[in-house]
């Protein structure tokens, strides 16, 4: 058989520095490097190489790099040499292409095209290290008045909210798609930083009940490992109808991730593949998404807010207002760039929307309508630095998920290889000698690290607006400016051009 794809990338091995100590052979899980004991010579199966770099952390010489190959097609602005790669991988196999990660393709990043306004003299900036800054937020229905008793004090009318130190959440991720180590180290770090992680559509390990006051537990259309003790195990329940890397189809999770426990956490067969419908098949309206939010809401006897998460696309106004209207305490947004364990490629680069433009819609929407109170809006989608907070909490969110950053923080390299299942790193994968890599009493202080180093950023940047609180910068949109923006897109973000 002709194989007609050569390789992204080439292992390039410095022979003068290379000690045959083999550290590459026994560290690559894709068995990329090989050892010829006859001819004495290490050598490398370039077509293997996901360019994950575990070979060229550990190799103790420092002996090795991995450079994009040279090899070319004809340069032709229509039939890129990535079209014309996977119109032969489609030849070869007859299936379709899957994908991990984030889309790499270049749409606009509005986060990059938006600047923060600054105080100066007339309203003074605020010190964070010697002045208080609140950071912490309030997630679900907000009290739409004030109301006094006759001794003058508050009456508050309390709904079922989530508490945050600060605003960042760790993304749904679920067992099966990322190791017990990854979701012990989110969970741990969860805990530490006061904030919550996301089980994802894969249930919640036995191991992990402990963290439960820090965990969302999530209900997707497979219904994977949902029963009463996991419900009532999470301070919140997502109900996941899709996501940005995916919109409108289900989830698929290979039978060869299904170990024991794998098997029993999420109450299906060992080896078989987990499919997740594309539709909730008791939802095919707002009402019925209601009878679930309050089937959910009946069954934790009211204490617990319940999420839905849903893919940005080009009606998400719309639909956020019948979701809003449905009984749902917060909707989570998931944008087009948000990472995925494994989807469809030609979903992932396709379908959907940049979440900016998403949550700017939504919010203008439901203030329109009058019932932004009635939800707090959490948005995904590509959450890179704190400055992406800060711009999604002025554009009217009320706290933001994070998924790939908090991988990267746990070492993650960004191959988009985890639909392989042989993460170098033990994140994205299920082999016990690959899971054994991550190291969950070292990679839950990389999260609290990287979280505690965003909060303390976004309390500068707050400070340089002259703002104390996290609720006084929800939705401020007077404090961005688009730069580089056409007049449609300032007026969807509904922010002005930089200069005015």
């Amino acid at each position: 058989m002709i194989d007609y794809i050569q390789p992204d990338y080439e292992v390039v091995r410095n022979k003068d520095l290379c000690i045959k100590c083999k550290v590459c052979v026994r560290q690559c899980a894709n068995e990329v490097h090989q050892y010829d004991e006859k001819r004495d010579v290490l050598y490398a199966d370039n077509s293997k190489c996901v360019n994950c770099h575990r070979c060229v952390t550990l190799c103790p010489a420092k002996a090795l790099k991995i450079v994009k190959t040279d090899h070319c097609f004809k340069p032709s602005a229509n039939y890129t040499t990535e079209i014309i790669k996977d119109i032969y991988r489609q030849a070869d196999t007859g299936g379709v292409l899957l994908s991990s990660m984030g889309t790499p393709k270049d749409y606009p990043v509005y986060w990059d095209k938006m600047l923060i306004n600054a105080s100066q003299v007339t309203n003074p900036s605020i010190d964070p290290l010697r002045e208080p800054m609140e950071i912490k937020t309030f997630l679900g229905r907000k009290p739409e008045t004030v109301k006094y008793r006759e001794d003058g004090s508050i009456e508050v009318e309390k709904f079922p909210n989530l508490e945050l130190k600060t605003p960042i959440m760790f993304s749904a991720m679920s067992y099966g798609s990322i190791s017990k180590n990854a979701h012990l180290s989110l969970a741990r770090a969860a805990e530490q930083l006061g904030i919550f992680y996301n089980t994802g559509e894969g249930g919640l390990h036995e191991d992990l009940y402990k963290y439960s006051l820090n965990t969302i537990v999530q209900v997707a259309s497979g219904r994977f490992g949902v029963h009463e003790d996991y419900l009532n195990a999470g301070q919140a329940i997502e109900i996941k109808i899709g996501q940005g890397a995916k919109p409108g189809i289900g989830g698929h999770l290979p039978g060869k991730k299904i170990g024991p426990e794998v098997s029993r956490t999420r109450m299906i067969p060992m080896g078989t593949d987990a499919i997740s419908p594309a539709p909730h098949h008791d939802i095919y309206s707002i009402e019925d998404l209601r009878q679930l939010v309050f089937s959910l809401k009946e069954a934790t006897n009211y204490k617990k807010p319940i999420i839905v998460k849903i893919a940005a696309v080009h009606n998400i106004a719309a639909i956020a207002s019948g979701i809003a209207r449905s009984g749902a305490d917060i909707i989570a947004i998931d944008g087009i760039r948000g990472g995925t364990g494994a989807a469809p490629s030609r979903i992932r680069d396709n379908v959907g929307m940049p979440i900016e433009l998403a949550l700017a819609a939504v919010d203008t929407r439901l203030r329109d309508e009058g019932i932004r109170n009635n939800v707090g809006l959490v948005v995904a989608g590509s959450i890179r630095s704190s400055a992406d907070v800060v711009k999604a909490i002025a554009l009217g969110a009320d706290a933001v998920y994070i998924g790939t950053p908090a991988l990267l923080a746990l070492g993650c390299h960004l191959c988009r290889s985890c639909h392989a299942g042989k993460c170098n790193w033990g994140i994205a994968t299920q082999n016990p000698e690959l899971v054994r890599r991550l190291n969950p009493d070292i990679g839950y202080k990389r999260l609290v690290n990287l979280v505690n180093a965003w909060s303390h950023e976004i309390m500068e940047m707050m400070g340089g607006m002259g703002i104390n609180s996290i609720e006084a910068l929800r939705g401020n949109r007077l404090m961005l400016r688009g730069i580089g923006l056409s007049e449609k897109e300032l007026e969807i973000l509904g922010i002005k051009h930089a200069g005015e």
